[in-house]
């Protein structure tokens, strides 16, 4: 079968092209057996289906079996029916037949992830007939932390803002039929205050989970769980400017969102240029920064991914002393390439990973996560013990049921050909309606970026009021970039319907024509 360059898969971050020629099945074995052994599948772990692995690799469906069937000939794993196949103790007596042999919570056939909201887009109330609606003015001046509330509570017909995910999908029946379990079996105790790390069902739920999807081999106990990167990039600050460590490198162009909470505890944070592969290491080394707040998997907004060359050299940089913020916070949504790795998997003690699942379910869960070299751990769980007392529980344990029991895999299963469409309807409108325009960061992630290398009649910013004005929202380039940039708009895809997208985007080719 073709194994293209996007075959690969989430899973333990495989990636065909490392297999031998003809030797697929014993890649595959090997590198599941080895999975078992480390610890990255423990004891109760569910392999993928092997339709839905084959599908990921590229491969016939026969190379999973058999790799599967070598691994329960070596009394790795196990075949249980409908509860798929799971990784078993070869020490432990076999199960009798018709038992239930593993603890775990049944899915069985349980129904995919969807939606009870009504599809379609949720209309805007009016404005009050007595006024006539001012242009708006949101993008005069720089941006300030207020922006973005000002920018989401802007009335508009459709919306193309970066950084919000498809909320018509999050999964409710899953949610509340996860929920009513959850209630049911938690004892009176449980309601009471807990530890400030996070329950440790969803800190286990969350190593699993990384250790399967983003190759980081976790410890429970070292899981933090926050109310989001946001919060997660508070604590930091707090810890590292009581370290003596008060300036932290960003990207450049990168988040204005992520800078501004940095900004809020952190004295100076230094632009760094980034080019087609990445953070330029060598303008890293020219700030004097002892950290680095980076977004290597996809990098926000221009979505490149830091190479292989530049990744060693960030690894040495960090390794002569240098601390990695690593802020994965799409790593998941990806479409045209391969898995790529996380870098704390690689240098746990130099890398401090956050991750959440903002982009995945919803913001308004306000649940994330934290792994953090040991010499700022336990100073991190104190500034949050200090913040809040933890996280509410509920969520969590509801979280933790989700991502144990293989829901919340399959809600990414659901959501990625959905997002790849609308993607594919944003590409097809910009090549109608912006001819000039170049697409960055199409292969993964939940936004575009573009660039007009033949420039613009007007500003980015004027261009973004305009749009507004014209009912459709999106982030100029500029609110990203501090160093010079071309023009520039970042468009987000997730949140509308392709018909929605194709419609916005031709309000901004009609703009852009008035302009000349």
């Amino acid at each position: 079968m073709d194994r293209s360059k996007e075959a690969g898969a989430d899973f333990l971050q495989l990636d065909p092209r490392e297999a031998p020629a003809g030797g697929l099945a014993d890649w595959l074995a090997h590198r599941l057996r080895r999975a078992v052994t480390d610890g990255r599948l423990p004891v109760g772990s569910r392999l993928p289906a092997t339709r839905v692995l084959a599908a990921d690799l590229r491969v016939s469906r026969g190379v999973v079996t058999d790799a599967y069937r070598r691994l329960a000939e070596e009394g790795r794993v196990a075949g249980r029916g409908r509860g798929g196949t799971v990784v078993v103790d070869p020490l432990a007596p076999p199960a009798r037949a018709g038992a239930g042999a593993s603890t775990r919570p049944r899915t069985g056939t349980a129904a995919p992830l969807a939606s009870a909201a009504p599809a379609g887009p949720v209309p805007v109330p009016p404005s009050a007939p007595e006024r006539e609606p001012e242009r708006p003015t949101l993008f005069d001046g720089a941006p300030v932390p207020a922006s973005f509330d000002g920018l989401r509570a802007a009335p508009s017909r459709i919306d193309l803002t970066p950084g919000v995910p498809d909320l018509a999908a999050f999964p409710r029946t899953a949610w509340l039929r996860a929920e009513r379990a959850v209630l049911a079996g938690l004892a009176a105790d449980e309601f009471g205050y807990g530890d400030p790390r996070g329950t440790p069902a969803l800190r286990h739920a969350v190593a699993r989970w990384l250790g399967r999807n983003r190759g980081i081999h976790a410890d429970p106990d070292d899981v933090i769980v926050v109310a989001g990167a946001a919060q997660a990039l508070a604590l930091v600050g707090e810890v590292l400017r009581a370290d003596g460590l008060d300036v932290v490198a960003v990207e450049d162009p990168g988040s204005l969102g992520t800078r501004q909470h940095l900004r809020h505890r952190i004295t100076a944070t230094p632009p760094v240029p980034v080019d087609a592969d990445g953070i330029r290491v060598d303008a890293l080394r020219a700030t004097g920064a002892r950290a680095v707040l980076l977004t290597p998997a996809h990098q926000f907004p221009t979505g490149v991914v830091l190479g292989g060359a530049r990744r060693r050299e960030l690894l040495q940089w960090a390794a002569d002393g240098g601390l990695v913020i690593e802020d994965d916070y799409d790593a998941e949504h990806r479409y045209d390439r391969p898995p790529v790795p996380a870098l704390h998997g690689v240098l746990p003690d130099r890398v401090l990973y956050l991750g959440s699942v903002s982009k995945l379910l919803a913001p308004a869960l306000r649940t994330g996560w934290m792994l953090a070299p040991a010499r700022y751990r336990d100073r991190l769980i104190d500034a949050k013990r200090l913040a809040d007392l933890g996280n509410a529980a509920l969520p969590q344990l509801v979280l933790a049921r989700l991502m144990e029991s293989g829901e919340l895999e399959r809600h990414l299963r659901l959501l990625r050909p959905r997002h790849r469409r609308r993607r594919d309807a944003m590409v097809a409108a910009i090549g109608a309606h912006l001819p000039g325009a170049v697409v960055h960061g199409a292969a993964a992630g939940l936004h575009l970026l573009l660039t007009f290398p033949g420039g613009l009649a007007c500003t980015d910013t004027e261009l973004a009021t305009a749009a507004l004005a014209h009912g459709v929202k999106l982030q100029p380039l500029s609110w990203h970039a501090r160093l010079p940039h071309p023009p520039g708009l970042v468009l987000g895809y997730a949140a509308g319907t392709p018909g929605e997208i194709e419609e916005g985007v031709a309000v901004l080719g009609r703009l852009l024509r008035e302009a000349e």
